[in-house]
């Protein structure tokens, strides 16, 4: 009718539901800020003058702005040699890892073998083991092998694979359809045939975050190059960051800067592959 208002109300759970998203954006958005304050806090430092680091109350602004920390910094230390040594050794891993892991899971995915699902389950048992178990055994027999002080014991254990790739890559592989294998099968191909031509195209997502994980986790090792380093020379851009520290002090503006940039190389191949990354993660089961 005519002048009359029609008022329509909002179910009670569109209402819920709005409020539901609004609650978990703030959540998130506070979660965010919290894991942004330490890489706010970098930045800053790497601008100020050593005296103004710690000073309080704390300046997000520096005053003021040292730019030269930066040049200092990747001077102070061979960073262009660190950084070429670090990426030959992050390239050989990746290779490693994805090479490996992908024809294991594709093993325990697709073979049909007695015993198959109990050695996996071996497999993922090792997930188990602490890194400090095996590794005075693994530098026993890299010691035995001539490797100490090379990078043979940062790269040939990646091209044994490694559970949790192998596990990611499994729960994939299992979620492509066994028939379109069953036709190639009828059309005359082999099992490494079916993985180049069917298998990998479709698993790009999950190989993608594997490299992904890989790289991170290399480039940012500390502890094994230092277990088995021990020429300046071949040393990693993590090692080359301890040269700001000292017994007595440690130059936090210089490290601040030096970690930023060892940061960059992480930060530009997340943001570069984030799209492949969050489908292998989702897909594959990593959250559950």
């Amino acid at each position: 009718m005519a002048g009359r208002e029609i008022l329509v109300h909002e179910p009670n759970w569109q209402r819920r539901s709005r409020l539901t998203r609004w609650a978990a954006t703030a959540i998130l958005l506070v979660v965010a800020v919290v894991f942004l304050i330490p890489l706010v806090w970098m930045v800053s430092s790497s601008l100020k003058p050593e005296y103004q680091v710690f000073e309080m109350p704390p300046r997000l602004i520096p005053h003021p702005i040292r730019w030269e920390n930066y040049r200092e910094a990747l001077t102070y230390v061979p960073f262009g040699r660190y950084t070429l040594n670090t990426a030959v050794i992050t390239l050989f891993v990746i290779i490693g890892h994805t090479l490996s892991c992908t024809l294991v899971a594709y093993g325990f995915a697709r073979l049909r073998a007695p015993g198959r699902d109990t050695l996996f389950i071996f497999v993922l048992a090792t997930l188990m083991l602490p890194y400090p178990v095996t590794m005075v055994p693994l530098y026993v027999i890299f010691n035995w092998l001539g490797w100490i002080n090379s990078y043979l014991p940062l790269i040939v254990p990646a091209f044994f694979g490694s559970p949790f790739y192998i596990f990611l890559l499994r729960q994939f592989f299992l979620r492509i359809p066994a028939e379109l294998e069953d036709a190639a099968r009828m059309d005359g191909a082999n099992l490494l045939q079916i993985l180049w031509r069917i298998i990998l195209p479709l698993s790009m997502p999950a190989i993608a975050t594997v490299a992904i994980f890989t790289f991170q986790f290399t480039w940012n090792d500390f502890l094994t190059p230092l277990i088995y380093l021990h020429d300046q020379r071949l040393y990693t851009v993590a090692l080359g960051l301890n040269f700001f520290r000292s017994s007595f002090q440690v130059s936090w503006a210089y490290l601040m800067a030096a970690s930023l940039v060892t940061m960059l190389p992480v930060l530009l191949v997340f943001f570069l592959a984030q799209r492949l990354f969050i489908e292998g993660i989702s897909i594959s089961g990593i959250k559950g």
